[in-house]
């Protein structure tokens, strides 16, 4: 099982997404029959037997374990991973592309995130099936900005210390060099539950103007 699995044709997100069979991954992230899953889902057995063929033919789940049963043959199923994420590819042309959004919206940011999910699972598929590993670079952090001021601030230094970065690794003609894509973003943090008050949130005013 992967730990995480980019669906980039129509017909797997189209699987995926269909209510009933969302619920059956979910279920399958350990093995599991169409007996356990009907009595688990409260759902007939021949309607799970039918979307577990089609989650088969989708290639998001796989066939664990046959074992004999009182007279018939139960299949055991687990999904092919353990969390899965729609690709813009799956779109075709209708899928976000960060070159027909305007670069000042909050939408371009989806876009390129969208683009970065497309692009590293079809790199992901090629490196795993050649069994080689795939270099990234990921920073995760979170910063809360006291002012307006202080956000324009960080972000001036941070361009600046990206262009100069850029500038002093960047290498047009080396023989063995890749290209690699290079995102800067950041965005409000969504407010946060508080733990002794699900109605309140931890972050009372988290947005800056």
């Amino acid at each position: 099982m992967q730990d995480l699995h980019v669906l980039d044709s129509p017909d797997q997100a189209a699987a995926a997404l269909e209510p009933t069979r969302a619920r059956l991954l979910a279920a399958l992230s350990t093995p599991g029959s169409s007996s356990t899953l009907a009595d688990l889902l409260g759902m007939p057995r021949q309607r799970v037997n039918y979307h577990l063929r089609a989650l088969e033919s989708a290639g998001l789940v796989a066939l664990t374990e046959e074992r004999q049963r009182r007279g018939f043959t139960e299949r055991l199923f687990q999904a092919t991973a353990s969390a899965y994420v729609v690709s813009p590819a799956a779109l075709g042309r209708a899928g976000a592309d960060p070159q027909r959004i305007d670069r000042l919206s909050t939408r371009y940011l989806i876009a390129l995130a969208a683009r970065m999910i497309q692009e590293l699972g079809q790199l992901t598929a090629r490196a795993d099936a050649a069994g080689k590993y795939l270099p990234t670079l990921a920073i995760d952090t979170e910063i809360r900005f006291g002012s307006a001021a202080d956000r324009a601030a960080f972000t001036r230094e941070l361009g600046e210390a990206v262009t100069r970065l850029a500038a002093r690794y960047h290498d047009q003609d080396a023989p063995a060099g890749r290209w690699h894509r290079l995102i800067v973003a950041a965005h409000p943090r969504p407010e946060r539950p508080s733990p002794t008050n699900p109605d309140a949130t931890t972050d009372p005013d988290t947005t800056l103007e």
